[in-house]
């Protein structure tokens, strides 16, 4: 079948996590993405870690399928130039400022180009007395509240991933594709922002809500859930299960047929019940699992269509039974040699998972392509 976004363009000026998030999801569509990387040095985030290959984890999980070339983008204007002329969508997470100085900017590009779709990420907004402060995932993590809200009573926590990041290259991505259909309806195109706090902030909406109107301080539970009970871990006589009862029918049900004692169920009634007395019930639970292994207070949670979970490191998540048999990994290249990568969530075509580009690896087969092979200035420091 015929990837979705095949014949469409895209120029990357891109760094870091949320624009190579949204851009990869676009090349995996069957988009031509066509990444700007600073001459001997690349995006960062090539030098996050060395640990897959001796490449960057980050970057190989948000760079395949795309071309790499080295471009001193105040220098080089002609080869820039002639790849925005030809691109459908341009996207860029620039520092503050940055394009606006460069002439890459959203309302000059499309002055040109109406038919242009420009989506540019930033930390806090283009207004406002946040908009030129400097933005990474923790301190907008920090910013929302998310840090406030995560961790045990005693400490606050980030996301163990980038959170923000990925909140802000999501909306991206749908805003990108978005406007794309609607240019196939109207012809034109469209001028996209994504702030991080914007896009994180939205996730952040219902600990806001329960704090500013339930006029209390975010619950940090540690793995338990804060407003729902009983939804969390639970200790056996060898390791630990999680489960989640979402509703009054469920807590019957796991009265009944779990713990033996329908006489809970009556006890406390509704969640707001079972949050106030979650310690005690946690005990109750616990002490019916005291036999039991996990695998075993698993299987009885199981029977009793009662929800939940084993704790699994990522390690342990990349040999998940459930991936495996549904084929979810699957080869991709990358300088250092092949990988295994998870196929994009949505399925319905087959998706693209082209190679991960070494530094610069099409310079020279673009500068051929748009008839620049002898200007050399792109490669100068």
């Amino acid at each position: 079948m015929r990837p979705p976004l095949e014949g469409l363009t895209v120029v990357a000026l891109e760094q870091a996590v949320a624009a190579p998030f949204a851009t990869r999801q676009l090349a995996d569509l069957g988009a031509r993405v066509i990444k700007i990387e600073r001459p001997g040095a690349g995006d960062f985030a090539r030098g996050y870690d060395h640990t897959v290959h001796g490449q960057s984890s980050y970057f190989v999980w948000l760079n395949r399928s795309k071309e790499s070339v080295e471009l001193d983008i105040k220098a080089d204007r002609a080869l820039l130039d002639a790849l925005v002329d030809r691109a459908d969508v341009v996207v860029q997470n620039l520092a503050p400022g940055a394009v606006e100085r460069l002439g890459l900017d959203a309302k000059t590009l499309r002055a040109a180009r109406p038919q242009l779709v420009h989506c540019s990420i930033s930390g806090y907004g283009l207004t406002g007395p946040y908009r030129s402060k400097k933005a990474y995932d923790l301190l907008v993590q920090c910013e929302t509240g998310l840090v406030a809200s995560t961790g045990s009573p005693d400490a606050p926590a980030k996301a163990g991933i980038s959170i923000a990041d990925i909140a802000a290259g999501m909306y991206a991505y749908s805003g990108i594709l978005t406007a794309l259909y609607n240019r196939e309806r109207t012809g034109q195109g469209a001028s996209l922002h994504v702030a991080m706090i914007d896009a994180l902030g939205e996730w952040m909406s219902q600990p806001t809500y329960f704090s500013r109107y339930g006029g209390e301080s975010p619950r940090r539970t540690g793995v338990r859930h804060p407003s729902i009970a009983p939804y969390g871990p639970h200790r056996t006589s060898g390791g630990t299960v999680f489960l989640g009862v979402q509703n009054d029918r469920e807590w019957t049900v796991l009265c009944h047929k779990v713990l033996r004692q329908p006489q809970l169920a009556a006890r406390f009634p509704s969640n707001d019940d079972r949050v106030a007395h979650v310690d005690e019930i946690t005990a109750i639970i616990e002490e019916t699992f005291a036999s039991l292994t996990a695998e075993q207070a698993g299987e009885l949670l199981e029977q009793a269509g009662i929800a939940n979970a084993q704790l699994r490191t990522p390690a342990e998540f990349a040999q998940h039974p459930q991936l495996a048999a549904r084929r979810r990994w699957q080869p991709v290249d990358t300088p250092g040699g092949a990988i295994d990568a998870l196929l994009p969530p949505v399925t319905g075509w087959d998706p693209v998972l082209g190679a991960v580009p070494a530094l610069g690896e099409h310079t020279a087969a673009i500068r051929d392509e748009f008839g620049l092979r002898g200007d050399q200035s792109a490669l100068q420091e």
